[in-house]
């Protein structure tokens, strides 16, 4: 029991902490912070086996109801993180077109090469 009381009160830390909000400063800090809870959790996981009594059984299926809730939220923070690169990466090459307007440009556009054989 006392297994699956410590993966339970790691499960209601992961969505405590997923919850707050997530900002660009403080991402990376959280990220850190999901996979360790996340590691020590499936340790925890790995410690528990049958057969159950019934209030393992309770708290198991209470856990169970949090885990889709703790995938969304992980989802909606992984789009967000794909989604600023994506801005930064489009921002990267905006900079780098503006400063370097013909990079792109062919050089040999619009030229005549006369080849006698």
């Amino acid at each position: 029991m006392e297994a699956l009381e410590k993966v339970y009160e790691l499960t209601k830390k992961l969505i405590m902490l997923l919850e707050q909000p997530v900002t660009s400063k403080n991402r990376d800090d959280v990220i850190q912070q999901l996979n360790g809870l996340i590691e020590e959790r499936g340790k925890c996981m790995e410690q528990l086996s049958p057969p159950y009594s019934e209030d393992e059984m309770k708290l198991g299926n209470e856990i169970a109801q949090l885990n889709p809730k703790i995938q969304m939220k992980m989802e909606m923070l992984f789009t967000d993180l794909k989604t600023e690169m994506k801005q930064m990466k489009q921002q990267k090459k905006s900079q780098q077109s503006y400063t370097n307007p013909y990079k792109n440009v062919s050089t040999s556009d619009g030229t005549f090469l006369d080849r006698k054989n």
